[in-house]
């Protein structure tokens, strides 16, 4: 890992629970932090296997549950199941896109929305310490399909 805030916080944290600092777990951490985007745990096994044959996916798992619970990955479920990660820090708070037909996420940052947010919470006497926005529909490119279906059965 090339960032000293999260070497630190990785660092103390195994330190805390007794955890040695494997070549593994380091390529695991290395590849997952150096992906942008949503990763499941296969993602990066095939990426980390690429280069170490010998990592196995339940050692991908394990890492993957220290990075959860150090703080340094968030796990996400976006409706189909199946568990993506991303990276924690450094990273701007963002909602997502989801597309049901194809799986495609993407990120989005709304200065609006979020104070819209904050608004609904205070009208309420509510306090947020934390929240997730997932919009679920058809991304560009999957409507352009149902589109070219529909007129194909015309």
């Amino acid at each position: 890992m090339t960032d000293p805030f999260k070497d630190q916080v990785l660092a103390r944290f195994m330190a805390q629970r007794g955890l040695k600092s494997t070549r593994q777990r380091g390529l695991i951490i290395d590849a997952f932090l150096q992906t942008p985007g949503h990763l499941s745990v296969e993602d990066l096994w095939a990426k980390v296997r690429a280069l170490d044959p010998k990592v196995s996916v339940a050692t991908v798992y394990r890492t993957m549950k220290l990075l959860l619970d150090c703080g340094l990955a968030h796990a996400r479920n976006f409706g189909d199941g199946q568990t993506r990660y991303e990276a924690a820090v450094g990273k701007h708070h963002h909602d997502h896109l989801i597309c049901t037909s194809c799986g495609s996420i993407l990120e989005f940052e709304n200065d609006r929305i979020e104070a819209l947010q904050d608004a609904v919470a205070s009208r309420h006497g509510f306090r947020v310490t934390s929240h997730k926005m997932e919009l679920y529909g058809l991304c560009r490119s999957c409507q352009g399909q149902l589109e070219s279906s529909a007129e194909e059965e015309r």
